[in-house]
């Protein structure tokens, strides 16, 4: 541990950190547990804030908040958590070759310049430190202004780090405001009359009802439940004015 990383450690207590981790939901299973168990044992042994972001996503984010002993604690048990994941996966697999635990952080873009550091020395000086493999993605998530930094490894690897990328992180703090990534829900295709599936539907709303706009040339009528709606080319000649002499023949 070099005079940085003591820094860090010992004045942990008076320094608060987020890291937001982004999971896949066999991941967050994990994490949870049978009713929970899992993540309140995390969290009381740690002492870190451990929240997990709701919703039938296919992704979740799962905060971490708390001094940075606290995290790094959350971090080490996330850590041998997969890696028993991982040794029970194999008990009858004939796979040979042991994958590594990997984690994904979410990070601001604006910070992921000093953790590269200049011609990548800094990421090179942590996968040499550590042992583990550091990838910053090169596009911004969805949506947001924030990068997956993907750390695979042994868990005492990820630690070690994870406590460089906290030490980055508190040397360079975010530029400008961040606009964090939130996982959407897997859009569900739209299954028409007849069984056809048009994933590519949008849903257009009018007034009270929801209508199918579809991109191609809409047909006479579209299905809507049990009733059929007509195309406004075929309706739109019914609120044409009534003329004058018509209605004095209909009185």
């Amino acid at each position: 541990m070099n005079t940085k990383d003591t820094k860090v450690t010992e004045g942990g207590l008076n320094v608060t950190l987020t890291i937001r981790l982004l999971m896949h939901g066999k991941e967050v299973g994990s994490i949870i547990g049978k009713k929970g168990e899992t993540v309140k044992k995390m969290r009381e042994e740690s002492g870190a804030r451990i929240n997990i972001s709701e919703g039938s996503c296919p992704e979740r984010i799962v905060t971490i908040t708390g001094p940075t002993d606290a995290i790094f604690k959350a971090f080490s048990m996330i850590a041998l958590k997969f890696e028993e994941d991982i040794n029970a996966s194999m008990t009858n697999s004939t796979v040979t070759s042991k994958p590594p635990v990997t984690l994904r952080l979410v990070v601001p873009a604006s910070q992921c310049g000093s953790l590269i550091g200049k011609g990548g020395s800094k990421i090179k000086e942590i996968r040499e430190s550590t042992g583990a493999q550091v990838q910053v993605a090169g596009d911004m998530l969805p949506n947001s202004t924030e990068r997956a930094v993907t750390i695979s490894g042994t868990p005492d690897a990820i630690i070690q780090c994870v406590k460089q990328i906290c030490v980055v992180m508190l040397e360079s703090p975010p530029k400008g405001a961040t606009i964090p990534y939130r996982p959407k829900p897997a859009s569900a295709p739209i299954i028409f009359a007849g069984g056809q599936v048009r994933a590519d539907t949008i849903l257009a709303s009018a007034g009270n009802h929801t209508v199918l706009a579809q991109p191609q040339p809409a047909p006479a009528f579209t299905i809507q439940g049990q009733y059929a709606i007509p195309h406004p080319d075929d309706w739109m000649p019914l609120l044409q004015p009534v003329p004058m002499s018509l209605l004095f023949q209909m009185i």
